[in-house]
């Protein structure tokens, strides 16, 4: 209510309705002036058997609502359209613009807002090019690349699954010489057990090529989700509905976003259900993973996650904007949008050769 109240067209009408009750206050004064009685005479006069102060009052209230309302609500209507416009700018949605009608300071803001989102564009155009122009440029150090990704591996079977086993030998040890209740403890065998083994699941996939190499982004995507249903038994709904050829830049870092978004799945979710949402927009691409797991606490968790950070970095390669919405004990969706920015190379370079 109290945000309510703070809105522009209520504030207009606050304003309007004082100077409207002070106005009052001084035509009643001015015509009661030269009366003994003062005020008293309005309320001495009646109108339809109500004291005419009490018309004078609801008018001049009446007057200031009605003009209050009609000063805010234009200027409300365009100030919508910016706030609106700003929305989608902060979603992502850089090729929307503006459309404010007039010539005073709003359509100034809304000309510079939309110069502001072609520059970004363009930006992103830009490093959509170099993101492309870089894929090719690792080719030539795909060993390296190859290499470091082992050491990554090992270290986090160390780190991880090495830990993990570790405390179970010494849980089992334990219970052998233990000889009381072991519910609990076998309990917290398993629950060990699992873990290490969702940790090594995740190293797995990781193991999968870090590219393409040859096929197309439906192509490996699919393959990754069909192995999630058929090895780890989550059940998988995959929809992809695109048209526009992907450069390979664009294309590898989805591909490793959406290995990092299953890592995640298998390493925290619990998740039973997956499903995988790619479609082409007019202006940009949107990828959708929603998951039913137990969720997290988004404002505790990103901060801190190393996974979800990465998936964030490769969007901002790319020109595109991650969000993450999770609930806890209901599950997870990740949205991805990406803009089709390099289509405006590929026109430009056809009106150039033209």
């Amino acid at each position: 209510m109290k945000k309510r109240l703070a809105r522009l067209l209520w504030q207009f009408i606050r304003h309007n309705v004082f100077i409207a009750a002070l106005m009052a206050i001084f035509v009643a004064f001015i015509l009661t002036y030269h009366d003994p009685r003062g005020l008293l005479l309005l309320f001495d006069l009646h109108f339809i058997e109500i004291p005419l102060f009490i018309w004078l009052i609801a008018t001049f209230v009446l007057v200031g609502v009605t003009s209050g309302a009609i000063q805010a609500l234009p200027l409300k209507k365009r100030i919508d359209t910016l706030v609106h416009g700003a929305a989608r700018f902060e979603r992502g949605t850089f090729s929307h613009r503006l459309t404010v009608e007039g010539e005073d300071e709003l359509t100034e803001l809304a000309e510079r807002m939309n110069r502001m989102a072609a520059q970004i564009e363009e930006q992103i155009a830009s490093l959509q090019r170099l993101s492309t122009e870089r894929a090719a440029m690792q080719e030539t150090v795909k060993k390296a690349a190859v290499t470091e990704e082992r050491q990554r591996l090992a270290r986090e079977l160390h780190d991880a699954v090495s830990q993990q086993l570790f405390a179970i030998s010494m849980m089992t040890a334990a219970l052998r010489l233990s000889e009381t209740k072991q519910e609990d403890q076998l309990e917290m065998v398993e629950k060990m057990a699992n873990t290490a083994q969702a940790e090594m699941r995740a190293l797995l996939l990781h193991l999968r090529p870090a590219h393409l190499e040859g096929k197309s982004l439906e192509e490996g995507a699919g393959q990754l989700f069909l192995e999630l249903e058929e090895k780890h038994h989550v059940g998988v709904i995959f929809s992809m509905d695109i048209d526009t050829e992907l450069p390979k830049g664009i294309e590898d870092q989805i591909y490793r976003l959406i290995q990092e978004a299953i890592s995640n799945i298998l390493r925290h979710s619990e998740a039973t259900e997956v499903e995988f949402q790619f479609r082409e927009l007019d202006q940009e691409m949107n990828m959708k993973i929603l998951d039913n797991g137990v969720g997290f606490d988004v404002e505790k968790v990103t901060a801190d996650s190393y996974g979800l950070q990465t998936m964030k970095e490769r969007m901002n390669d790319i020109g595109g904007v991650l969000n993450v919405l999770s609930v806890p004990n209901q599950g997870t969706q990740l949205e991805a949008k990406i803009p089709i920015a390099w289509r405006r190379n590929q026109d430009d370079k056809s009106v150039t050769s033209g």
